[in-house]
């Protein structure tokens, strides 16, 4: 019975009602926009600590800047796509990302199956 149950929480299943645990919502790229690309800072931090003051202005201009000691001023552009959005920095090629909710006003950026980013508000 413990391999049972043990199987069923690696699979985010609920054991009690036999089905499995709700994905994370991931958003859409107009409530992405709605959300984070209004020109109001927010915060975002990398898997290994840095924290950013982030802001997404309408005009399709965005810049980062380090709440500490660490992390590189940045400033460059974005823009939605299909599923998600897409960032060009200075200098840099573009990439893109889905939007995950995973809590209250906690946001995933992923590339892919990796976190690149926890946003905050």
């Amino acid at each position: 019975m413990r391999t049972v149950f043990a199987a069923a929480a690696l699979l985010g299943a609920d054991v009690a009602t036999g089905f499995a645990a709700p994905a994370p919502a991931r958003l859409p790229p107009d409530e992405i926009q709605k959300a984070f690309f209004t020109g109001q800072p927010f915060t975002a931090a990398t898997p290994s600590g840095i924290a950013f003051k982030m802001v997404f202005l309408p005009s399709g201009r965005v810049t980062r800047e380090p709440t500490g000691r660490t992390g590189v001023r940045g400033e460059g552009t974005w823009k939605l796509d299909k599923s998600g959005f897409c960032t060009t920095w200075k200098n840099s090629k573009p990439n893109c990302f889905v939007l995950v909710s995973t809590g209250d006003n906690k946001w995933s950026v992923m590339k892919g199956p990796g976190v690149v980013a926890v946003w905050s508000k």
